[in-house]
Order: C-alpha cells, then structure tokens, then sequence
C-alpha cells in the first residue's frame, strides 16, 4: 500500500515536471539571436573562412513534439565584422530551443549571421538523428538527416567544397 501511495505521488507531480521541461525545451523564444552575436561584435580585418564545427544541440520537432539532436557546423567568411565563436554556438542552441523542424533550423541559423555581421557569405551544415523516426513511423535508428544552406561566396562549389573538407577532417 505505501508503495502505490508514493507512486500516486511521483505521478501527481508528472504535470509540473512535464511543464518545466518544456519551459526549457522552447526558451529560445524569449531570447534574441541577433543581440546575442551584437553583444560580442568586433571591427576586424580578416577575411578568411570561419568555422565552428561540432556544435552539439537538441531540439524538439514540431510535428511530434518529439526531440531530434546532432551536430551543426557554422562557417562564415567575415567582411569586416567579427563575432565571439561562442556566439555561434550560442544561435544554434537558441534557434534549437524552439519548436522546430531541421530544415528550417539551419536556414534560420544561416540568416541570423548573414543579417548581423554582413559576412561575405555563410554557410550551415547540420545533421541530427529525429526520435519521431526512430520511435515512431519507419522505426529506422540509425537514420541521420543533413540539411545546408548558404549565401554569398558559399555559392560557389569551391568555397562550399573547401568548408565540407574541413569538417570533415578529423
């Protein structure tokens, strides 16, 4: 009898727990990417490809509301203005703590950074694994999806060739 009292008792707290986690979950609507990249912003003369690469986040879909983690890489190539690499960083997990779906994550990330800093051009890769396909649907596990987008001189095969090498090498 006193273990059913006390698991009636974790189970009347089941709502709140499930509330805050999802207060987490989507913070990144009360935050704003751009003042996040302004508040570390620099005038400098480099123009050569940025990256940051490895960038792990998690995410909840917004079609299941069921989580889909991995690893984006951000590059950009500066024309005058510069941002701390933790702000990088810190856009993927903001965009990530929303409702999301990938391919729209990776173009929101992309935009921030060419609207902020008017680099030369940007580019986003992102792969991640989606439990509402491991879990649910096609049930396939060992599925990982990548999205990219880019602007500027990412445009062109070269300069998108050259990224790719470099976050790929190990």
């Amino acid at each position: 009898m006193l273990g059913e009292d006390a698991e009636r008792e974790g189970l009347l707290k089941t709502p709140q727990r499930v509330s805050i986690a999802m207060q987490f979950l989507v913070q990144g609507y009360e935050q704003n990417p751009e003042e996040i990249i302004q508040s570390a912003m620099f005038t400098e003369n480099y123009r050569q490809m940025v990256i940051v690469k490895d960038i792990d986040f998690y995410s909840m879909c917004e079609h299941h509301v069921l989580p889909f983690f991995g690893k984006a890489h951000v590059a950009y190539i500066p024309n005058h203005k510069i941002t701390g690499l933790s702000k990088i960083a810190r856009i993927v997990e903001v965009y990530a703590r929303r409702l999301q779906v990938q391919e729209r994550l990776t173009t929101q990330i992309k935009e921030c950074i060419q609207n902020t800093l008017n680099p030369m051009g940007v580019m986003v890769v992102i792969e991640a694994q989606h439990l509402c396909m491991q879990m649910r649907g096609v049930q396939k596990q060992h599925s990982v999806t990548t999205t990219s987008d880019f602007s500027g001189v990412f445009q062109q095969a070269k300069t998108r060739e050259e990224f790719m090498n470099l976050i790929n090498k190990k």
